[in-house]
């Protein structure tokens, strides 16, 4: 009993850890400490009239639009799309169009389309909905090929879905506005779950990127007749200051709407470091591949900053014109504005050569392998036909393929050839070497499956300032798993001087004793940067005040309260109910954190990790029937959840229901195959139970999965069942892997003596 209840308790953590919605660069300049409001747009193109010209009829103008007859492209003319069983029209009266679709309540109903959203190469469509909703009904208008079609062709989401079309993933205010729109404020009222949203303008206007307008107005009335050129950011008037820094700083300003983040605020702080008002996501599993690939949609960012263009200073405007968003020129002459035998003085250390060649491309000229783009920024597409280049930049690796199973470039188009065939291909073409490329890949691929080995990748790679800081912080981020061993390399890291790596390394360090977390997170409290301050104020979070030196408290108070606020601010969001109830209940306010785990249930009803953390908080409290009633309405809601059923056939034991436990941890590594803990789990519950074959097995699943724990239990199981030559060469590995233990040392000896015929 005692082995699966400590096992227990290594998996309610793993469980109940909230999601962490974790940039990478040095802290630019700050932004003039300029006071502004928005003005209306117009005002600026009285001036700036050759970039409003560009700007007028871009994506950014044309991102969100009152719907009108000039504005609306799908066809509202009685059209019909049927998809799984439901029929959504279209039609139009009086100048006004209409969608009729599934309710709330699961019958038809007709909703006013107010705004257009978007025009190529799809236009989705904004109705009317109580509360002061917006929401985006899940069909949308393909505007090359002219049709109707659905955004999830594989499903139908129930009306209590969030993802319904009448749901909270579904709603503009909270999911769409602040990125179509020009100072958006949503304006949530959270004991109505009520929207008052306001704007000052409805698209992406000239002042959603260069700040509020007011200050440089009157600079400009007042400059008028008199040579108003020249002079620094201040004395123009201008909140964001792009002349006065580096092509970093021009990165950032685009990552709010370009990236897969979470917001730290409520409000608008144009020329604010990135990471002061936003938390972007690290190369986390399900939004990248292994080797940093985009899989899910993370808007580019994440993607570009882990290029070699990004670390040299390549910036947005290189490539994309700043008003217009058109290519600066057409298919590899964009390319070719820098890799050419002339090279680029911007960039010296670029290698002089013609890239656009058979020689490098080992392709027919002009045909699609010879498109730059196809093998270095592969497309992949994302609401069913927009196709979203990858702007990491990377070169093709078939063999990370064979190896890991990442996508490449090669197999993309030569799709009936093997992943081997074309890891071969590039190899003649370019020489074995090419397979030796340095990358992390293959250490995150193993970390990402738990193996023990991996943590000494994750050290190297975090400790390379070599590597893009995005990656350093996802070393340390999947470090985190591995306990206090990989918390110490968060201790190593976190002076770092990118705050993407000192954020990782605040948080990482939640792993390491509290007296080590007080010595070394207690500085990051008084970070320039706003994430590192409240990464820190995280991992102190279990520390009680009286705990912490007297010239601490204030520190932490201080990043608390902007922690908690930043979660807040965004109370509509079923996730930062969940990172809220996580930090109250590690403040040891239980019933605060069981408000807000109930809250994130009722937001998202089918979000199972708040039902596994909640179950998980009652147990603690001994609460064990609440628990399970908990965990039984999230696998009704969320049936094929492995970490529910993980969950609750560890409640089942503490129960004493083993034959139920079996059930529920047998569902459990069904649905997670790769989940070596629930094996072992398994494992030992079933030699608990005196079936040491159904023993066996499970535990040489987990073994064979990189558990270190079940090795030890299978080899005691072997020599329990008195076989130990299969014992051996288990405690042989265990011994080699810790040279240092004697006790292990001393069990290899005696199993080689037993096993010797």
């Amino acid at each position: 009993m005692l082995g699966v209840v400590a096992a227990a308790a290594g998996t309610w953590a793993w469980l109940a850890a909230p999601p962490q919605r974790p940039s990478v660069q040095a802290v630019p300049t700050p932004a003039p400490a300029i006071a502004a409001t928005y003005v209306a747009d117009a005002q600026c193109g009285e001036c700036h009239a050759q970039a409003a010209k560009a700007w007028r009829g871009s994506h950014h103008e044309r991102a969100m639009q009152p719907a009108t007859a000039q504005t609306v492209l799908g066809d509202f003319a009685n059209a019909k799309l049927s998809h799984r069983g439901a029929t959504t029209t279209f039609a139009q009266r009086g100048g006004r169009y209409f969608i009729t679709t599934e309710g709330g309540d699961g019958r038809p109903a007709e909703f006013e389309v107010k705004y257009t959203f978007g025009v190529a190469p799809l236009q989705q469509y904004l109705v009317a909905y109580p509360g002061g909703r917006l929401q985006a009904p899940t069909v949308a208008w393909d505007t090359q090929n002219r049709r109707w079609f659905a955004l999830y062709p594989n499903d139908r989401h129930a009306p209590d879905d969030p993802l319904h079309s009448t749901g909270r993933y579904q709603n503009w205010n909270l999911m769409c506005a602040e990125c179509h729109s020009t100072d958006l404020r949503r304006n949530y009222d959270a004991t109505a779950d009520a929207y008052d949203t306001k704007w000052a303008e409805v698209n992406v206007g000239c002042q959603a990127c260069h700040g509020p307008g007011s200050a440089h107005v009157a600079w400009a009335t007042a400059a008028a007749g008199r040579d108003a050129k020249g002079g620094d950011a201040r004395a123009l008037g201008l909140v964001v200051d792009f002349r006065g820094n580096d092509a970093r700083y021009q990165v950032d300003a685009c990552a709010p709407c370009h990236s897969r983040r979470q917001r730290l605020t409520d409000a608008e702080f144009p020329g604010k470091p990135f990471l002061d008002n936003y938390h972007p996501a690290l190369l986390r599993e399900t939004l990248y591949h292994a080797d940093g690939q985009q899989q899910d949609e993370v808007y580019v960012w994440g993607s570009f900053v882990q290029s070699r263009m990004y670390a040299q200073g390549v910036r947005c405007t290189d490539c994309h014109d700043a008003h217009g968003l058109g290519l600066k020129a057409a298919g590899n002459a964009l390319c070719a504005q820098c890799h050419q035998p002339a090279g680029n003085p911007r960039f010296p250390t670029l290698a002089k050569k013609a890239y656009d060649t058979p020689e490098h491309h080992h392709h027919k000229e002009g045909g699609a392998g010879a498109q730059c783009a196809n093998c270095h920024m592969p497309a992949k597409n994302y609401m069913v036909i927009d196709a979203r280049p990858d702007h990491s930049f990377r070169i093709p690796r078939p063999d990370l393929t064979v190896k890991i199973g990442t996508p490449n470039a090669c197999n993309g188009c030569h799709d009936r050839k093997t992943p081997r065939w074309a890891a071969d291909t590039v190899a003649q073409w370019y020489g074995s070497g090419r397979r030796q490329e340095a990358g992390f890949g293959e250490v995150f691929a193993a970390a990402r499956r738990g193996a023990p080995s991996a943590l000494s990748g994750l050290d190297a790679i975090a400790a390379d300032r070599a590597q893009p800081a995005i990656v350093r912080a996802t070393a340390l981020d999947l470090a985190r798993a591995y306990g206090p061993p990989g918390g110490q390399l968060a201790v190593r890291t976190k002076n770092d001087a990118d705050p993407l790596v000192r954020a990782a390394a605040a948080a990482a360090m939640a792993a390491v004793p509290a007296q080590e977390r007080l010595r070394y997170a207690s500085p990051l409290l008084s970070d320039p940067i706003k994430l590192v301050r409240i990464e820190a104020a995280r991992a102190l979070a279990d520390i009680p005040a009286a705990r912490m030196p007297e010239a601490d408290r204030a520190p932490f108070e201080r990043a608390w309260s902007e922690l908690v606020a930043s979660l807040q601010s965004l109370a509509d969001m079923p996730t930062a109910q969940l990172n809220l109830a996580g930090l109250y209940w590690r403040r040891g306010d239980a019933s605060a954190a069981q408000t807000a785990y109930r809250r994130a249930i009722a937001l998202d009803p089918y979000l199972s990790v708040a039902y596994a953390s909640l179950a998980s908080l009652l147990a603690g409290e001994r609460r064990n029937a609440d628990a399970e009633a908990v965990l039984r309405d999230g696998i009704r809601r969320a049936p094929a959840d492995a970490a529910l059923y993980a969950s609750l056939g560890l409640l089942l034991v503490e129960e004493r229901r083993e034959a139920e436990a079996v059930a529920a941890l047998t569902k459990s590594t069904q649905l997670a195959p790769d989940h070596a803990r629930t094996f072992y789990n398994l494992g030992l519950l079933q030699q608990q139970r005196g079936d040491l074959r159904a023993a066996g097995a499970a535990l040489a699943k987990a073994h064979a999965l990189g558990d270190a724990d079940a090795t030890y239990a299978l080899a005691l199981l072997e020599l329990k069942r008195n076989r130990p030559d299969r014992a051996l060469p288990l405690v042989e590995q265990l011994a080699a892997a810790n040279p240092g233990n004697a006790q292990l040392a001393q069990m290899r000896d005696d199993v080689r003596k037993a096993a010797r015929p």
